[in-house]
């Protein structure tokens, strides 16, 4: 995310929006020249976009990458003035065959034994770590009433995404093998993540399936699950959202051509991939949002296949809106309610 965005200025006027009258931040998208119009959208993200875009933002991802990892990391700690208060937050070291792998751990009851949901972050995979989703784990494990173990997986390019995928799947053996260490509900243990981390998820739960150390249950937000096809959500949101065509572009070439991989290949694109005993899924769209429709129809496809699915969309969000819970009241209530949500889903199929 562009940095100047994110300015100690502009992030006081980021958070004072969600208490601006709805006609003044209609006046104030008029005011930045904001050529989209995305009348659906949250009026506090509208007011955000139109300002990025005046300040020159067109993607997450631009030619350099490590000012982009940058950009990215400092963007989202300037955002988190008061982070969510939990009783137990304390970094780990898993001890893969592959190194050491550093994980984050967030329990809600630290003394109640507890369901478990590793988390892996979203960012294309190529952005992203602990801390840009610190919040968003805070959230969800105070509302879920669940342990988060969130993964601090290696980026693409420096790894290739089939190393990628074969650490994110070592990090949840060890979890499943070591689960007595956390005070977890016995082999209750699900699987979770946003956009890229979505993705990985999905891959996840395809290539475990049918074993018994699969996940009892999914949850994808915004998932990222078909780099072949491109969707009708994807040609009227690839603009002046936070996630853009540029974006999309750019994990494509990067994450699946550079390492040899057909776009249908289900290590990328599990759209494409076994559905047979997959674990119970809840899926989360955001209406504004490239994404949006591959989301709808793998969950359509799921059901279809027999699959227990859970499916929500958020009409009035955009790509990224777990990340912004500090600056937006909307997100922030669609985040909680997405936790309560999946706790109930998860009881009832555990």
């Amino acid at each position: 995310m562009l940095h100047h965005l994110w300015k100690k200025r502009t992030v006081l006027l980021a958070r004072s929006l969600s208490y601006t009258p709805k006609q003044l931040q209609r006046r104030l998208v008029d005011w930045l020249s904001y050529p989209y119009s995305y009348s659906e959208l949250d009026p506090v993200l509208q007011c955000l976009m139109a300002y990025q875009y005046q300040q020159g933002y067109r993607g997450l991802l631009t030619p350099d990458l490590i000012q982009s990892r940058q950009n990215f990391q400092r963007s989202m700690a300037e955002l988190i003035y008061k982070p969510t208060t939990l009783p137990f937050v304390q970094n780990l070291q898993l001890q893969l065959h592959s190194g050491s792998l550093t994980a984050r751990h967030y329990h809600p009851m630290p003394n109640k034994p507890c369901p478990m949901i590793v988390f892996y972050h979203g960012g294309g995979f190529m952005l992203g770590d602990l801390d840009t989703h610190d919040e968003a784990c805070r959230l969800l494990a105070k509302h879920s009433h669940c342990q988060i173990l969130s993964i601090d997986y290696p980026l693409v390019p420096d790894v290739s995404a089939q190393h990628l995928i074969t650490v994110c799947e070592a990090a949840w053996c060890w979890v499943w093998q070591n689960q007595h260490q956390f005070n977890v509900m016995k082999n209750v243990i699900a699987i979770a993540g946003d956009s890229a981390g979505g993705n990985i998820s999905t891959v996840i739960s395809q290539r475990l399936a049918r074993q018994k150390i699969a996940p009892v249950a999914q949850l994808l937000i915004y998932p990222a699950v078909d780099f072949k096809s491109r969707y009708p959500s994807f040609f009227k949101y690839k603009e002046g959202l936070l996630l853009t065509e540029s974006d999309i572009d750019s994990v494509t070439e990067h994450y699946v051509l550079q390492n040899h991989l057909a776009l249908d290949d289900p290590l990328v694109s599990p759209i494409y991939g076994e559905f047979k005993q997959l674990a119970p899924a809840f899926i989360v769209t955001a209406g504004h949002d490239v994404l949006h429709d591959e989301g709808e129809h793998y969950a359509q496809l799921l059901q279809h296949a027999g699959v227990k699915v859970k499916y929500k969309n958020y009409q009035h969000q955009a790509h990224g809106f777990i990340n912004l819970t500090s600056v937006s009241a909307q997100a922030k209530k669609d985040l909680v309610e997405i936790a309560q949500s999946f706790y109930k889903f998860l009881k009832a199929v555990i």
